[in-house]
């Protein structure tokens, strides 16, 4: 048996040859296209993280909303009942032997209340109007009260937790 001995090899070890440059060439715009990628991908994530917080900061905003103004309507419904209470202790004389027990609950009541954020809303004659809190029944003028301030309280009014549950009902000082 004879053995051939082929001389040229199939490898080939030039590297300088005229296509190296070309692939360099796209070897490295693969790497601009992997890094712009991976730098547009970092963009998406910090995008993502910051709504994901975002949305966590609003929920838990909500919730505690939620949690404030829980008994909004249960408290709303229990005004009516100040006012049935004030106007008994209002035409009850003193010697009347229910009075100190209408007290006792008006008491009780409101120490309930506001532990659960209702805050009462009483102007005195003389304090300036407030039209976030009052509503202007009536403008009259009275000796003695400034001009734009509550003259009279006919309701005294209610807020939740610094909302308006229910404005004072007032009137108003005329202005000369």
């Amino acid at each position: 048996m004879t053995q051939q001995h082929d001389s040229q090899s199939p490898v080939s070890h030039e590297t300088d040859g005229p296509d190296a440059a070309p692939v360099e060439q796209q070897l490295a715009e693969q790497v601009e296209r992997l890094s712009a990628e991976l730098e547009q991908l970092r963009g998406q994530v910090l995008l993502e993280r910051a709504d994901l917080e975002n949305q966590r900061k609003r929920l838990a905003r909500e919730v505690e909303s939620a949690r404030r103004f829980a008994n909004e309507r249960l408290l709303a419904a229990l005004v009516p009942v100040f006012d049935a209470l004030e106007a008994g202790l209002a035409n009850a004389s003193d010697s009347d032997p229910l009075r100190s027990g209408v007290e006792l609950t008006l008491r009780e009541l409101t120490k309930a209340t506001e532990s659960n954020g209702l805050a009462t809303l009483a102007p005195a004659p003389g304090d300036p109007f407030n039209p976030e809190h009052h509503q202007a029944m009536s403008i009259v003028e009275v000796p003695g009260v400034p001009p734009g301030a509550v003259a009279q309280v006919f309701q005294k009014g209610y807020l939740l937790n610094e909302r308006l549950l229910r404005p004072a009902m007032v009137v108003v000082a005329k202005a000369d």
